[in-house]
């Protein structure tokens, strides 16, 4: 996901979270709509003082945040006495090497305050005497009905009633991030620098079962959709070349549902090694 967000892209996320038009933004403004867009475009090379300043006031955010000198919108100047960082958590903060904006996109998800919730709950004991009073009743019941003729199958599901403190908001804690960062995650598909959602292997496949080759041999497939990733003339490989290529192809677990002859087409040869092309 990106790390930093660039002039052009803030301005452009600014005008879409108060939902204007270029057309909206110039009226309002007194800024040309042409001038806006160009300052949201990626080929933008230069923003005049009074466009930045006057952005800045309409957006009600600081002009160090759209020139990229922060990441902060509206608090420029805010006393850390008021955000209740130890001395540690704020050296944590200035010096740790990870990504600040995804710990910000975490603070500000929706179900972080419920996550929060939870952590506190289990850190503070909160909840502890209200599980050991229901533990406690599960292990009367099970004392008195172990003298009576019970069915085994309910005293052993007695004794599996026991709630687990540590299991319990171990896995609410867990399901609470995996729903923030799903989140967030989803919201980052589009980023430039976001992984493909369709895997290497999954376009592998993909090419293989083309319907351009649908007349080919698996071996040919392997190699014309191997050739084509590698952006590779398969008639300049050595028979000798092929064949590897083929046989390391076709170890693969991945491709196994590729790999069933559906003929028995005589096994590959690249042209201009002894095999003629087909009409």
């Amino acid at each position: 996901m990106n790390t930093t967000l660039t002039i052009q892209e803030k301005l452009k996320d600014l005008r879409v979270e108060r939902r204007l038009t270029l057309e909206q933004l110039a009226e309002q403004t007194g800024l040309s709509k042409s001038a806006l867009g160009k300052y949201e475009n990626d080929d933008l090379k230069d923003i005049s003082p009074f466009a930045i300043v006057t952005l800045a006031k309409f957006y009600e955010v600081s002009t160090d945040y759209l020139l990229g000198m922060t990441e902060q919108k509206n608090h420029p100047n805010a006393e850390l006495d008021a955000l209740h960082l130890s001395d540690d958590a704020i050296d944590v903060l200035k010096e740790g090497k990870f990504n600040k904006r995804l710990l910000s996109e975490i603070f500000c998800h929706k179900d972080f305050q419920r996550m929060m919730l939870d952590a506190e709950i289990y850190v503070d004991r909160i909840a502890d005497s209200h599980i050991q009073t229901l533990n406690a009743s599960v292990d009367a019941l099970r004392a008195k009905l172990s003298g009576e003729q019970v069915d085994d199958l309910w005293l052993h599901t007695l004794g599996k009633s026991h709630i687990n403190e540590d299991e319990y908001f171990g896995r609410a804690i867990y399901d609470d991030l995996a729903v923030i960062l799903k989140g967030i995650q989803t919201a980052h598909m589009a980023d430039k620098t976001t992984a493909d959602e369709i895997s290497e292997v999954d376009r592998f496949k993909r090419l293989v079962s083309d319907k351009d080759n649908e007349f080919a041999s698996e071996e040919e497939k392997l190699l014309k959709t191997f050739c084509a990733i590698m952006d590779m003339d398969e008639d300049t490989l050595e028979p000798e070349e092929f064949r590897i290529i083929i046989k390391a192809c076709q170890k693969s677990k991945s491709l196994k549902d590729v790999q069933s002859r559906r003929g028995k087409t005589p096994p590959y040869q690249p042209h201009g090694k002894g095999r003629k092309k087909r009409k």
